[in-house]
């Protein structure tokens, strides 16, 4: 009798590139996390009299030092490190290090921080429109159902009730939301030739020394008081506010994002992006006692559920390895 063989189904173990992307949603999770602590740290530093232009010169700064042995480590493993990526550098440092904080905080003093925050956090739904104009491909209908669930919960996330329209402020918002938009772009970009942690420090401290010029010739005003400030209902000196922002949430914001960016894709990084938003939440009822409405718990869920859909949408087109199963003689 002649046997023949049949496949018993198996489940296939997670492959190199899989594991590479669940580190990478996790990076991107944390960095979001990180990102969003700044605000509720540094609102109060400027309310006691810090300048901004302080404040991100410090952030910009200290953070750059951290990071810097990776960005002096790459010069030494390539020569023609700077050669090759100066672009790059200072296209980070202008619009996603330097350009997203100046055009955020100038529309935020026009504008209510809720409308201002709105209109940057719409980059990940500009980067579909992006990537759909340019390839002329219709984004699958996950993408979109996502996006739009997205930005509804982004609308009952950030109260625009009673809000005015100004002009300047909206354009200013858009801007910070582009610079948003390059952040993911260069990021992805960055791999075994461009290191991902060498491109955060690079942009960080150029960054920081574009607005030390600026500080310097008296463009941004530069303020730094030795003050108290109130967090979470202790008092504390001004350097334990500025030492988180500067060495906790932009370090590993940055270096966190742009690790996570080139694993889970430009798209999927900026919708996990919007989890920041959330975060904030959370930190400033923590830190500030401000207490979120219950139509903002109920955006937040919105925004995950547009994550989800994307992310699911990135698993769907995600190629899923086959391992052929062991042949079974069968009678």
């Amino acid at each position: 009798m002649t046997a023949s063989t049949a496949s018993i189904p198996t489940f296939a173990p997670l492959t190199a590139s899989s594991r590479m992307r669940s580190t990478g949603l996790v990076m991107a999770v944390a960095s979001a996390l990180a990102f969003s602590s700044s605000g509720p740290f540094i609102k109060p530093l400027l309310e006691s009299g810090w300048s901004l232009g302080a404040a991100l010169l410090v952030r910009m700064g200290v953070a750059g030092l951290i990071l810097s042995p990776a960005f002096f480590a790459a010069i030494r493993r390539q020569p023609s490190f700077l050669k090759r990526h100066w672009r790059l550098l200072l296209g980070f440092a202008l619009m996603p290090v330097l350009g997203c904080q100046l055009f955020f905080f100038s529309a935020m003093q026009r504008m209510p921080v809720a409308i201002a925050l709105l209109i940057q956090y719409l980059a990940p739904v500009m980067l579909v429109a992006f990537v759909w104009l340019r390839t002329r491909r219709k984004p699958s209908a996950l993408v979109l159902w996502g996006s739009g669930v997205a930005v509804v919960g982004l609308v009952l996330v950030v109260d625009i009730s009673g809000a005015s329209f100004d002009l300047i402020g909206t354009l200013l918002a858009l801007a910070a939301a582009v610079c948003v938009c390059v952040y993911f772009v260069i990021s992805e970009r960055a791999g075994d030739d461009l290191p991902p942690l060498a491109l955060a420090a690079g942009g960080l401290l150029a960054g920081a020394a574009m607005m030390g010029v600026l500080c310097l010739v008296g463009i941004m005003p530069f303020h730094a008081p030795a003050v108290s400030v109130v967090l979470a209902g202790v008092e504390v000196p001004w350097f334990v506010p500025l030492l988180w922002v500067a060495g906790v949430a932009t370090t590993l914001g940055y270096a966190l994002g742009v690790m996570a960016v080139p694993r889970v894709g430009a798209r999927v990084a900026s919708f996990v992006g919007l989890s920041e938003v959330l975060f904030a939440l959370g930190f400033a009822w923590i830190f500030l006692a401000e207490v979120p409405a219950p139509i903002q718990f109920a955006g937040g869920a919105l925004i995950l559920a547009g994550v989800v859909l994307v992310k699911l949408d990135d698993l769907r087109r995600a190629p899923t390895p086959s391992i052929p199963a062991p042949a079974v003689p069968l009678p």
